[in-house]
C-alpha cells in the first residue's frame, strides 16, 4: 500500500509514519508547513496528490487544513481518511460532500477499544435509564478542541439512546444537577495520550466504563487499517466504526 500522510512532523504525523514503515507500506509523500530534509511542503498537496496518486491519504492536522486536503483528493479520486477533529457543521458537510468523488472516511477516534467502550456505553445508559451521567476526557496539554472528538461522539451515542441531553460543560457557583442533564468535562494535562470515561450513578451506586490508550501508536495503526479498507471502497462518506467491524 501507498499512503499519502498530511501533518508530518505532528504527533500522529510521525506514529502513522512509523507505523506504515514497521508494517512494510511505502510513504508516496509526506507533507508539513515547515518542510525539512525529505518532507514535503504543505502548500503543495494539490500537485502531490496528482502526481504520487496513492493509494490512500491519511490525515491529521486541523480543520482549516483538513478541508483543503480532502477537497483535493476528491478532485483526484483519491481516499483519504481524516482523523482531524473540530470540524464545524459546515466543515463536515464539505466533507460529506467530497465523498460524492471520492472515499472518504472520518474517525474520531482509531482505537478499537473505544469502539468497545462506544458500545458499552450506549448499553448500560439503556439498562439504567435514570441514572446521572458524566463524561470526562483527557488529553495532553496541546490538544486544541474541547471536548474531543470522542467525547462527542460518545455524547452523541448516549442521546441516541436516551434522547437529546442538556450539556453542561463544567460547572461554576450554585448548579444543582437538574434532570436530563449530561456534565462534560475537559481536562489538559502533561503528555497525557487519551483517556475518556462515562460516569453513570443512582441507586447508590457507581458504574464507570473508562478507556485509556498507553500510546499514539495505536491510533495511527488503526487509521492505517482505514485506509488500506478504503482503498478498497466506493466513492462515499465513511466512518471508522464500518472499518472496526469488520477487523
Amino acid at each position: 500500500m501507498r499512503v499519502g500522510v498530511t501533518g508530518a512532523t505532528g504527533r500522529m504525523g510521525r506514529e502513522v509514519r512509523e507505523a506504515a514503515a514497521e508494517r512494510g507500506a511505502e510513504v508516496a509523500f509526506a507533507t508539513t508547513r515547515d518542510p525539512d530534509g525529505d518532507l514535503d511542503p504543505a502548500d503543495g498537496f494539490a500537485s502531490l496528490v496528482e502526481a504520487e496518486n496513492p493509494d490512500a491519504v491519511v490525515d491529521f492536522t486541523v480543520p482549516e487544513a483538513s478541508v483543503p486536503y480532502v477537497t483535493a483528493c476528491a478532485d483526484a479520486g483519491v481516499p483519504i481518511v481524516v482523523g482531524t477533529t473540530g470540524f464545524d457543521d459546515e466543515e463536515l458537510d464539505t466533507l460529506r460532500e467530497a465523498g460524492s468523488d471520492a472515499p472518504v472516511l472520518l474517525g474520531a477516534n482509531f482505537s478499537r477499544g473505544v469502539q468497545a467502550l462506544l458500545d458499552a456505553v450506549e448499553a448500560a445508559v439503556g439498562a439504567l435509564p435514570e441514572y446521572d451521567v458524566e463524561v470526562t476526557e483527557t488529553h495532553h496539554n496541546g490538544k486544541r478542541d474541547a471536548p474531543s472528538g470522542t467525547a462527542n461522539v460518545l455524547l452523541d451515542r448516549i442521546d441516541e439512546t436516551r434522547g437529546d441531553s442538556d450539556r453542561v460543560h463544567g460547572r461554576e457557583g450554585e448548579q444543582p444537577r437538574e434532570d436530563g442533564e449530561i456534565g462534560v468535562h475537559a481536562r489538559r494535562a502533561g503528555d497525557v495520550t487519551g483517556e475518556h470515561e462515562a460516569l453513570l450513578a443512582g441507586n447508590d451506586e457507581v458504574l464507570e466504563l473508562t478507556h485509556r490508550a498507553g500510546d499514539r501508536s495505536v491510533f495511527a495503526a488503526g487509521a492505517l487499517d482505514a485506509a488500506a479498507w478504503l482503498a478498497d471502497q466506493p466513492a462515499d462518506f465513511y466512518r471508522f466504526e464500518e472499518v472496526a467491524s469488520e477487523l
